[in-house]
């Protein structure tokens, strides 16, 4: 994916409100062997540029003075409420150096897998991005993972996937997370309806009070022993 930047002659908060208020947006490119630059681009063609996926996750060419460098997005300022980039960060790709990047993941199939199909259960997406390490030209826009074959009860997990040429995954933590998880309709339900009704029982005014007056005098009983014990 390409797009084009400028050079950014000023710095400061009053010079990045100033490029703001003319349709432009504030930037930066660092790493690699050059020194980091001030640039700036235009916020519409910014603006619909981030709404797509391959802008987050994949190696973009950046044409700057004539020239085109490998970048990767590492920082995106948005408004507090409006629809507007406020700052942006990229970094220069060295074709020798390892990325750690998170990559989104792209599930397919779970409507003709058992579970689903036969055993109506329910399933549920518990990550939805991944973090990778490769180098450059292995990057990959997105891993996808078939879920046809999901069976109920049996989660999947990252040690169930194949990862692309090249990529290997970074644990934080966790060596093999849960990818995947699926659970009957009935389990849900008796879960949800158990939590309801927790929730909307009445309280027993007397049951309370009978409750409230157990607990002080067994509170009593002990500090009555207190004294015993001593002697």
């Amino acid at each position: 994916m390409k797009f084009v930047a400028f050079e950014r002659a000023k710095q400061g908060t009053g010079a990045s409100r100033r490029l703001r208020i003319t349709g432009r947006t504030p930037g930066i490119v660092y790493g690699g062997t050059g020194e980091p630059a001030l640039i700036e681009l235009d916020h519409n063609a910014l603006f619909h540029a981030i709404k797509k996926e391959a802008f987050h996750a994949s190696v973009l060419e950046m044409e700057l003075n004539g020239k085109t460098e490998k970048v990767l997005l590492r920082d995106l300022q948005m408004h507090p409420y409006k629809q507007m980039v406020q700052h942006i960060d990229f970094q220069r790709v060295d074709a020798r150096t390892r990325l750690t990047m998170k990559v989104p993941l792209h599930y397919s199939g779970e409507e003709e897998s058992p579970a689903v199909k036969a055993e109506n259960c329910l399933v549920n997406h518990v990550m939805t991005e991944l973090s990778i390490s490769c180098m450059p030209k292995d990057l990959p826009e997105f891993i996808a993972i078939d879920l046809s074959g999901l069976k109920k009860g049996a989660p999947l997990h990252l040690k169930d996937i194949t990862l692309p040429k090249g990529v290997k995954f970074v644990a934080k933590g966790q060596d093999n997370p849960v990818l995947v998880s699926v659970s009957s309709v009935s389990e849900e339900a008796e879960a949800d309806a158990a939590a309801a009704a927790a929730a909307a029982a009445p309280v027993d005014p007397k049951a309370a009070k009978a409750a409230a007056a157990k607990e002080a005098k067994a509170g009593a009983k002990a500090d009555a022993a207190k004294p015993a014990a001593k002697k």
